[in-house]
């Protein structure tokens, strides 16, 4: 009956967009790589390219079981014990990094918009949206990020544009002037946030059409929607600059908040509200299919859609208790997050991967040898 969780199917078209609407996620307001200070758009480049390897880990761990989430493949390869084991070390990232961009969520919210509501009020209403996006099914979130990718891409490129008076190219020069150090340390940082949170696919990626598609999604989404990022943190450090950037919370935020054109057309900002709410949106309910999917394997549940309540309210619980404050949540986020992921996006795919390619190859060893021998006997 488990066969009833997998028979949603998208495209390779639509799972590109899902994911590009992913890495956007948090990363558009909160941005990356600001270790790297001016160099942080020249970081975002080298975790790009340091993130394909990674993902074609991903996608080659998915390839070899056309059909299945990371879930199954688990099971297959290490038993039911140890397999469910495994399980839930993925399960709990999923659900923990939804929670973290839900408190994302309320304190953008609270610091830019309401501040005199209680945060846990856009919280909730934020979590029961997504909860209703993950009863619908990955198919209605993929045709959701349709529509929702090509309205947040007009927006991003609109104001860029609008946002040129305000550029001074002198803010990225010089380029690699505060060392190779420091461009390092935001590489680590961009690798992990956002680029290596893609791993939550491989748990809800058995909706796939074909053995290749893993592929055809991971590499040109991480491209695409890598591309994306570079450009609006060259936009917002030639706006804002490196002093300025590291003492505001929300870089682009501040950025579009700069638009004038003729004292008429100005407090735009609200355009990074539209974009995050949407991005937003998408990651954490990503984050809950993730979860939910692999609780109702764990458990042995015929349909994931009965936990996505509990865990959905579960979710926003944590991501109130989770910071004391804003403060603590970028101190969370830009010094121990990298640390705290690399397991969860290096370590533990890397090893699933090697183990499952040598079962794969002593698993057809047998074959060739027997073919080697009757070659031989003729």
């Amino acid at each position: 009956m488990w066969l009833k969780l997998n028979t949603e199917k998208i495209s390779d078209i639509q799972g590109i967009k899902l994911m590009i609407l992913f890495i956007f996620g948090s990363t558009l307001v909160m941005g990356t790589g600001a270790e790297a200070e001016r160099d942080m758009w020249l970081s975002i480049v080298a975790a790009i390219l340091l993130a394909i390897p990674l993902l074609l880990v991903y996608s080659r761990i998915l390839s070899l079981f056309p059909g299945k989430d990371l879930f199954e493949i688990l099971e297959l390869n290490f038993g039911k014990f140890f397999g469910k084991l495994t399980s839930l070390l993925f399960i709990w990232f999923s659900f923990h990094l939804g929670a973290l961009v839900i408190r994302n969520f309320g304190e953008f919210i609270s610091t830019v918009a309401l501040p005199e509501t209680p945060k846990i009020v856009p919280m909730i209403i934020f979590t029961l949206l997504c909860i209703w996006g993950a009863k619908a099914g990955i198919e209605t979130l993929a045709k959701c990020s349709e529509y929702f990718l090509i309205f947040a891409i007009s927006l991003i490129l609109l104001f860029g544009l609008l946002v040129i008076p305000n550029m001074d190219i002198d803010n990225i020069m010089p380029i690699m002037g505060n060392g190779f150090r420091k461009a390092m340390a935001g590489v680590f940082s961009a690798i992990t946030f956002p680029f290596g949170e893609t791993v939550v696919f491989m748990l809800i990626f058995s909706s796939l059409r074909d053995k290749k598609s893993s592929f055809r999604v991971f590499i040109p989404a991480l491209l695409l929607g890598g591309l994306v990022v570079v450009y609006i943190s060259l936009r917002n450090i030639m706006v804002l600059g490196p002093s300025t950037i590291k003492a505001v919370y929300f870089p682009s935020y501040s950025a579009i908040s700069r638009v004038n054109i003729g004292n008429f057309l100005q407090r735009m900002e609200i355009a990074v509200t539209v974009v995050f709410i949407l991005s937003g949106f998408i990651k954490v309910t990503v984050c809950l299919l993730g979860a939910t999917k692999g609780m109702a394997r764990v458990l042995g549940f015929d349909d994931y859609r009965i936990l996505v309540m509990p865990i959905g309210l579960l979710m926003v619980n944590l991501s109130y208790i989770v910071y004391k404050d804003i403060l603590e949540m970028f101190d969370w986020a830009f010094k121990v997050w990298p640390y705290y992921a690399l397991p969860f996006q290096v370590i533990l795919p890397v090893m699933i991967w090697i183990f499952i390619e040598l079962k794969q190859r002593a698993k057809n060893k047998p074959k060739k040898e027997l073919t080697a021998a009757d070659v031989n006997a003729d």
